[in-house]
């Protein structure tokens, strides 16, 4: 068992994104990743089996998919999707994600 201390780990890069991983085992990855308002997590895909977390933990913006699809991201909010789904998020205000990739790439 282990605990991890978030707020350690609450720093922003003005330049982008900054990202520390977490954990990481056989069976899944979890990263935090903080975005500075502005700033985009590129919308992506992985030609993978498998899912992906992405939870909001501080801050709003919007989950971002194929086509322009954007949803509402709040503090609270939790996007599940196939790994293969490409997925990413747009950052309205200083921003924080838990992810959590399983299994892990």
């Amino acid at each position: 068992m282990h605990k991890y201390e978030l707020t350690a780990t609450r720093k922003f890069n003005p330049l982008g994104m900054q990202t520390t991983v977490l954990h990481e085992s056989e069976h899944f990855k979890i990263i935090n990743f903080n975005l500075s308002a502005g700033h985009l997590f590129p919308v992506h895909s992985h030609n993978l089996d498998g899912q992906v977390s992405i939870h909001v933990i501080e801050g709003n913006g919007e989950f971002l998919g194929d086509k322009g699809l954007a949803m509402p991201a709040r503090e609270g909010d939790i996007l599940v999707s196939d790994i293969s789904e490409p997925h990413g998020v747009k950052a309205a205000t200083d921003m924080r994600l838990v992810v959590t990739i399983a299994p892990p790439i």
